[in-house]
């Protein structure tokens, strides 16, 4: 393939369209490293009937849905415009409302009121946190560290990007949940690798990772998009190092 038809077909990359938090479209393309506990289940042990949930930046709705959350007591937050329209469709159906958020300081909800927030992936303020869980409440989060694709990202833009805190990791969550009201139950932290089979996979995730790749395009990284394409021939694989980060905690 020459270069122009290389170009042509990452750019249609680039420009396909995403919804939710569903990367079904180069699931077979690309392949990541099992995390050392499992979030779904975590959660799931903490769930029952009775209890009042929050899912924080619930995306799609995809993952809430995969609990089988209770009707008329779960609730769901979203900041991005196209998913929280998006997620009031397919979840306001099944009895969840979807509440629309701009700022991790002002939620909109009592204080007091849930007996479990999740987050997975979402930014939040722990002392927002703090004022709507009920005493004994349990809050569960899975991070992106600051080390999240960090050399690929350097190698494509020819710098790290400078809006994502690279210091944002499980050390210094414990020190912010210290002078908290919560008591850590569970912690873990890993640093798994992601393979890329073609280049349109990465360019694909690139290009909606937008705040690990700011300003990234496929015009612009040309160069170094061919480089990982021979890397791809001669290897088989391109391969990122993440950065993952677990927090559980019960409000005393």
């Amino acid at each position: 393939m020459d270069l122009e038809k290389m170009k042509e077909v990452w750019k249609k990359e680039e420009n396909y369209s995403f919804k939710g938090w569903d990367f079904s479209h180069i699931e077979n393309r690309m392949k990541e490293d099992k995390l050392p506990w499992d979030y779904r289940q975590i959660v799931k042990s903490y769930m029952e009937k009775e209890k009042v949930l929050l899912d924080m930046g619930t995306g799609g709705g995809e993952f809430l849905l995969s609990l089988n959350p209770t009707s008329g007591l779960t609730y769901a937050t979203e900041s991005y415009l196209p998913n929280i329209e998006l997620s009031k469709k397919v979840l306001t159906p099944k009895g969840i409302e979807v509440r629309p958020v701009s700022d991790d300081n002002n939620l909109p909800f009592k204080d007091n009121y849930f007996d479990i927030v999740i987050n997975r992936h979402e930014s939040f303020s722990l002392s927002e946190i703090n004022r709507i869980l009920k005493s004994r409440g349990v809050f569960i989060t899975q991070q992106v560290g600051g080390r999240n694709n960090r050399e690929l990202a350097k190698f494509l833009l020819g710098e790290y990007p400078n809006i994502i805190d690279s210091g944002l990791n499980l050390k210094k969550a414990l020190k912010e949940i210290k002078n908290t009201s919560f008591k850590v139950i569970k912690k873990d932290e890993c640093f798994p690798k992601t393979y890329f089979y073609d280049v349109g996979a990465l360019v694909y995730y690139a290009k909606i990772i937008e705040w690990e790749f700011p300003n990234f395009s496929v015009e612009k990284c040309f160069d170094k998009l061919v480089k990982l394409k021979r890397q791809i021939e001669n290897k088989g694989y391109i391969e990122t190092t993440e950065h993952r980060y677990l927090l559980v905690a019960r409000k005393k």
